[in-house]
Formats: C-alpha cells, structure tokens, sequence
C-alpha cells in the first residue's frame, strides 16, 4: 500500500512559534510510518518557508534552522493539478502532496491564512477550513454566531486602536470588575491580563493592542473552564470532558506550559448530566462556527450549572501531554489513532 505524503507545517510567523515546534513533533512521531510519510515544512519566525529533511529534535529544539543542509526552501504551488511542493534547490522540483496538516498556532497559521492557500491549490486540509478558522480565532464574532445558536456568552465591548481611556473606563464599568482584557485574534493566552479595578485598565489595554489591533474587554465568569475535545465533520465524536483547576489568578501562558500552579483533570469533577451538557454544547458551538476535522471547544460551568462559551481552538496544543489528546485518550482513542482518523477525514473529503 502507498504511503500518504502528509506535509506538516510547523513554525510560523507568530507570537505561538516555540508551542508550534513541540506540538508538531509530536505529529510527527506519532504518525504510523507504515501509513503515513511525513513532509516536514518549517516556516521562520521571519515568514520563510523550508522543506525539513533533518532529525525531528532538531525541531523541538529549534535548531532546525541552523542545518543548512536539511532546509531547502519551499513553497505550495498554485497549481491545482500538481498538487505538491515546490523546492527551490538545483532548479525547481516538485514533491506531491496527498494531504496538508497545518500545525501552526494562532495568527498566520490557525487563522485561515494557510487555509487559504491550500484551498487555492486543491490539496486536502486536515482541520478546519479558512471560514472557520477564521471565525474561531476572532473572539468577538465567534461570540456573536455561538450566542445566535443559543448558547450563553461573556458580556463585551470591543476596543479599536485609538479608543479614548475615558470611554474605556465607561465600558468597563458596565461590565463590571473583575474582567478580562484580551487581544481579539491571538491564543495561548498572549496579550490578556485579569484586570480587578480601575488602575490597571489602560496597561492592560496597552498590552493586548500589542498583539491584535482590535481588543476585546470580558466579563469575568464565575466558575471554572472546562474544555471538550471535537472530532469530525459529519458524524461527530467527543472527547471527555476535561477540568482546569486553577489555584488563583488565570489559565495564562505559563500555566497552559508549565501547569506550575494548577492541574487538568480528565475526566471533569463533574456529574455525568453535567458533562453530557457540556458535550452536546460543544457540538452546538462546532457546528455552529463551521468546524470541521477537529478543534477543541473552550467553556466555563458556573456553580449555578450554567454552561458560558469561551472559545474554539481550531489548532489545539498536540503533544503527547496536551490537552486535545489527553480528552480523546480518556475516551479510548490513542493519539495515534486521532492522527489517523484527522488525515483519513481529509483525504475523504470530509476534513
């Protein structure tokens, strides 16, 4: 049987380019090399594209990079017929592509940017597509399509760059302390600060316009978060149900990596009526924003009961110890098997 030529996209010109590297090693060694033969394609910090012929540590360590002789510049062509990769290394030649898996977290890559691209070229998609990347990674209008599908949001204003610091004071207090000050496109917690009074908003504000030119201000929500792990596009499987037990302050950055002070708990503290709940939301918030292949759906449960969205990662954390591949693990399927059935979707039709 042939193998499928799988290119993985790692890197990227985004502030996530350290969490892209451990995500996609992983991908890499975990995929069935009686199957599958991975196509490593290194994107720079700068934007520059490379095929990766070199020793998976080397990315994980960053130093893929520096082996001149590993890396020959790449690009995908245009071309719908060839379906393939371009390398620029003695004249041009090109190595088909039977399908894409982009592992590239947040802007310039889980946006619907290398989405694009691969649409243009015909080449399968493992994940979602450029409308739903898109969306999830705009919090304000995610927000807007799950509340129209009926399912309870964060009260919230958005900032655009220049907004007066008076009106900004105004907005917040109709929200009410605490709140969250966040970049409207950007993940892994970049850019967004727990803000408790008044004389910590315009830092916080000034921080988030860092990353993303429209901010959002959020309605702190009672509770804790809890996450469901997505996967498919017609028929639809989920994960167990995880929990963030957090000791203080936010599931920032340094907590997501580190868990220094918090843990995940898979599956939920919670009842069998509450995780059914929150996965059947989960489903609702998926087809809702147009997801397909795979993602993860954010959530907070309020002790009240009440499920409040949070957001989608259409490129979730894929190591080994991440948590997409810990809900779906807890629910029977290895992580090898999630690498399998994603790139089976897409070559189907279906990612």
């Amino acid at each position: 049987m042939k193998r499928l030529e799988v290119a993985v996209f790692f890197g990227g010109c985004s502030p996530e380019y350290s969490v892209s590297l451990e995500s996609a090693s992983a991908v890499i060694k975990n995929l069935d090399t009686a199957k599958y033969h991975p196509v490593p394609v290194g994107i720079t910090k700068n934007g520059d594209w490379f095929y990766y012929t070199g020793e998976t540590e080397r990315i994980l360590d960053d130093t893929w990079k520096d082996d001149k002789a590993s890396c020959i510049p790449a690009a995908i062509s245009p071309n719908r017929s060839e379906r393939c990769l371009l390398l620029f290394s003695q004249g041009v030649q090109k190595l088909p592509l039977d399908v894409a898996f982009p592992v590239l977290h947040g802007k310039n890559g889980e946006d619907g940017t290398i989405q694009g691209i691969l649409a243009l070229a015909d080449i399968p998609l493992a994940g979602c597509g450029v409308l739903a990347s898109a969306l999830c990674m705009d919090k304000e209008r995610a927000h807007r399509l799950v509340a129209a599908a009926g399912v309870r949001v964060p009260r919230s204003y958005v900032l655009q760059a220049g907004a007066q610091s008076q009106k900004v004071q105004q907005l917040a207090q109709l929200i009410g302390y605490p709140l969250f000050v966040k970049p409207v496109k950007a993940g892994s917690s970049y850019g967004i600060t727990r803000v408790c009074e008044p004389e910590q908003l315009d830092h916080a504000v000034t921080l988030a316009f860092h990353y993303d030119d429209e901010v959002i201000m959020e309605e702190a929500i009672e509770g804790f978060e809890v996450g469901c792990a997505v996967l498919g596009t017609d028929e639809l499987v989920t994960g167990e149900v995880d929990e963030i037990e957090l000791s203080g302050g936010f599931f920032d950055f340094t907590e997501k990596y580190t868990l220094k002070t918090s843990a995940i708990h898979v599956p939920a503290r919670i009842s069998p009526y509450q995780a059914e709940a929150v996965k059947q939301t989960a489903v609702t918030i998926y087809r809702a924003l147009g997801c397909s292949g795979f993602a993860r759906v954010d959530s907070f449960l309020t002790p009240d009961g009440e499920i409040v969205f949070n957001e989608v990662n259409t490129i979730p954390g894929f190591t080994e110890h991440s948590r997409y591949p810990g809900m779906m693990q807890a629910a029977g399927y290895s992580f090898a098997q999630v690498l399998e059935q994603i790139i089976e979707l897409a070559v189907s039709g279906n990612g």
